[in-house]
């Protein structure tokens, strides 16, 4: 890692000192957002809610596809529901999950950013 990759302060740190339910639901949690897919998906649904249609457009994956991605997030209570009409409309649980996927594209920007350069 780069010295001059960003991480969070220590004021910024978890306030205790987590047990282990904590560590084995952030472990579930990161593995579940290990998929690119499903990254794509959380990182539209941090901008604003969306139905299967437009996140399939976003992400690139086929319907079926998305729709089990979708089915999973929500599932592990990451993402919500609510009917509009016939549609089904995603959003994000909350500000945590939008700051867990920036953090991650952030650090993902440094090491592409952070490269030495190739001969």
């Amino acid at each position: 890692m780069s010295a001059r990759m960003h991480l969070s302060s220590a004021r910024d740190a978890h306030p205790r000192t987590p047990g282990e339910e904590q560590f084995a639901l952030a472990a579930e949690i990161l593995a579940l957002l290990g998929d690119r897919t499903r990254i794509v998906l959380m990182h539209a649904l941090a901008s604003s809610e969306a139905d299967v249609t437009t996140l399939t457009e976003v992400c690139g994956a086929a319907r079926p596809a998305v729709s089990q991605h979708l089915a999973r997030l929500r599932l592990a209570g990451l993402v919500t529901t609510r009917k509009e009409g016939r549609r089904v409309v995603y959003s994000l649980r909350d500000g945590h999950l939008r700051r867990l996927v920036d953090e991650a594209l952030s650090v993902a920007d440094h090491r592409l950013t952070d490269r030495p350069a190739h001969d």
